[in-house]
C-alpha cells in the first residue's frame, strides 16, 4: 500500500526542497523538457502530496490556491502543480496516489481543480477534462487570450462545482513564469 504525506509549503524543510528540486529535475528532464525556478516557485504556498520510499521522495504533487473564472463567475481553484514521480518509480502507482490524494483535498476544499499539461491522458481516469472553450489570462483589468494553452487546459469538478457553460471562457489570473 502507497502512503501519500501531505504538508504545506512552509512545512518542508530545506533537505525536503532541495530533494523535490532533484526530483524535478530528473522527471522533466526525462520527459525532454526543464523545470526551471520560475516551476518551483509556482508549485509552492500550498499543500504538497508526497510519496517517500527508504526516506526519498519518489513522487509529489502540489495544490496551491488560485482563481479561475469561467466568463464571469469566480471559482476558488485548487491548482495542480508539478506533479512528478521519480523515472526509476514510474508505472508503480505512485502518481495516481498521489492524484487520488490530491482529487479528495480539492474535493473537500474548492469549487473546482485546474491544471495544465501535455498528458491529458494521465488525468482524465480521474475526472480530469480538457476545458472545451478558449483560454485566457487576467492581469489587472486587461484580459488576453492564451490560444497556446487552448487544448492543455485540464479542470475537474468537485461536488461544490456550480454549472457550467463550458463553452464560455475560462480565465486564469497572472503570474510569472506560465501563466497556466
Amino acid at each position: 500500500m502507497v502512503t501519500v504525506r501531505h504538508v504545506p509549503s512552509e512545512g518542508l524543510g530545506a533537505e525536503e526542497v532541495s530533494a523535490l528540486e532533484r526530483l524535478f529535475d530528473e522527471a522533466w528532464t526525462h520527459k525532454g523538457s526543464l523545470f526551471t525556478a520560475t516551476d518551483l516557485r509556482n508549485a509552492f504556498g500550498g499543500l504538497h502530496f508526497l510519496v517517500e520510499e527508504d526516506g526519498t521522495i519518489v513522487a509529489h504533487g502540489s495544490v496551491i490556491t488560485r482563481e479561475l473564472r469561467v466568463g464571469d463567475l469566480p471559482l476558488h481553484t485548487g491548482y495542480v502543480e508539478a506533479v512528478a514521480t521519480r523515472p526509476s518509480h514510474q508505472r508503480r502507482g505512485l502518481g495516481t496516489a498521489v492524484m487520488r490524494a490530491i482529487d479528495d483535498h480539492l474535493d473537500s476544499a474548492f469549487e473546482l481543480g485546474g491544471l495544465d499539461t501535455g498528458f491529458p491522458d494521465f488525468y482524465e481516469p480521474f475526472g480530469w477534462f480538457v476545458w472545451p472553450g478558449p483560454t485566457f489570462v487576467r492581469m489587472d483589468r486587461v484580459v488576453e487570450a492564451t490560444p497556446d494553452e487552448d487544448g492543455s487546459v485540464l479542470v475537474r469538478r468537485t461536488p461544490s462545482t456550480p454549472e457550467l457553460d463550458l463553452m464560455l471562457p475560462l480565465t486564469c489570473d497572472w503570474r510569472p513564469g506560465d501563466l497556466w
